[in-house]
């Protein structure tokens, strides 16, 4: 079965937007466009429901009723149970409040791993935790691909090890790390998980609890919703850490990692995104009662699908040519749509050539200075990045080919 790609792009708004009109949108993985589901509900609470939520009185019963089902359901389709997700106003401020309940947690010699695979967000918060006695050990990329061998993985790992660090998906690399094998390796080692997942979430919401992390972190407005960031902790740890929250809500696993109030509509909104889902769902399989972590899936891997066959394409025109250097793998199957690309000159000034093709693009070091310095790429030219996801055509992948070549 193919994705309808009619059906999908009526869901967004912005591709019947007149302003944006032959514009061809392949900075995606510094933000997706939005889909109507989020934007009606958005606008629903701002303009029926902006009160303080779960009270009795109508407007804040409903407002809460919005919260939690957005919780509920988004949940479900991460396979894990309700409390067990959190919602805060960015991952890398998620990454914070984490990074610092294990600070709360561990004793002085204790050691985390991290990668120089990572966006500085999954990175950034842990590494200063060496200021505070904790040893920090780094799982570095082959500098010629980017790849994180899980073999140099166990080599980091012993009884000191508390927790791993990395990415299911790198911003620039663009490799699909195999989350289940590094998982089980952390796991016989005695560790704890924490992966990032920001940048593979947006081609598909992973069923969390099937991969097996502690610490599953993205970020809603990525995944075609809005500003927030999605925080999933499994029991265990979430009840051993402590807490970061006020202290007379200790007793609420989500409230636990919340230090501030949440964005109320932002929360109620990312049902949205559990509504395109169903919507993706009922277009393609129908109506029916499967059970909602399927259904997930299910979308998933149509997306995914339709992101290989547009991939395909960008690799066969890049993958060969002697004027640039493709960041990470470039077999589309074992990586996500996010393409780096090495030029040797300032990728800020191709972009802008770019969008004079109507191509919307970006150039700079995206917050992984460290992949890009392991990889011999000078952070401060940065790279050339193409971001698509499974909304986008045949045309835009067209006059985004056409545009290349033009420019290159």
């Amino acid at each position: 079965m193919s994705l309808d790609l009619d059906f999908v792009r009526a869901q967004f708004p912005a591709f019947s937007e007149p302003s944006l009109q032959g514009q061809a949108f392949f900075e995606n993985a510094g933000g997706s466009y939005t889909c109507k589901q989020v934007i009606d509900r958005l606008f629903r609470f701002y303009t029926q429901r902006k009160v303080q939520p779960y009270a009795d009185y109508e407007a804040s019963r409903l407002g809460g009723e919005e919260m939690d089902e957005a919780r509920t359901r988004m949940a479900a389709i991460l396979g894990v149970e309700t409390d067990e997700l959190s919602f805060g106003p960015s991952t890398t401020q998620n990454t914070y409040v984490l990074a610092n309940a294990f600070a709360g947690m561990m004793q002085p010699g204790e050691a985390i791993v991290v990668t120089n695979q990572d966006h500085e967000a999954n990175s950034g918060p842990w590494r200063r935790l060496a200021e505070r006695g904790f040893e920090v050990r780094e799982w570095q990329v082959d500098p010629g691909t980017g790849h994180l061998d899980p073999a140099a993985l166990e080599n980091l790992l012993d009884e000191k090890v508390r927790l791993v660090c990395f990415p299911h998906c790198s911003n620039v690399v663009g490799e699909i790390n195999p989350v289940t094998e590094i998982t089980a390796l952390a796991h016989a080692a005695g560790a704890f998980v924490c992966v990032d997942g920001v940048s593979y979430a947006p081609h598909g919401f992973p069923d969390v609890g099937t991969l097996g992390p502690d610490i599953y972190l993205f970020s809603a407005y990525k995944t075609y919703g809005p500003h927030q960031g999605l925080m999933v902790i499994r029991r265990a740890l979430g009840e051993l850490l402590p807490n970061q929250g006020h202290y007379f809500n200790a007793g609420s696993l989500y409230k636990r990692f919340t230090p501030a109030g949440p964005d109320h509509a932002q929360v109620a909104a990312c049902a949205g995104m559990a509504d395109y889902v169903d919507a993706l769902y009922d277009h393609h399989i129908g109506g029916g009662e499967a059970q909602v972590s399927p259904r997930g899936q299910i979308v998933h891997d149509l997306m995914r699908s339709r992101e290989v066959e547009a991939l395909t394409r960008v690799m066969d025109a890049l993958k060969d040519r002697n004027d640039l250097r493709v960041i990470g793998p470039t077999d589309p199957v074992t990586r996500a749509p996010t393409v780096a690309v090495d030029l040797g000159r300032d990728p800020v000034a191709v972009a802008a050539e770019l969008a004079g093709h109507g191509i919307m693009a970006g150039g700079g070091d995206f917050y992984a200075v460290r992949a890009l310095q392991a990889m011999g790429v000078d952070p401060n030219r940065g790279v050339l990045r193409l971001s698509f996801t499974h909304y986008t055509n045949d045309a835009e992948i067209d006059q985004l080919l056409t545009a290349l070549d033009a420019v290159l």
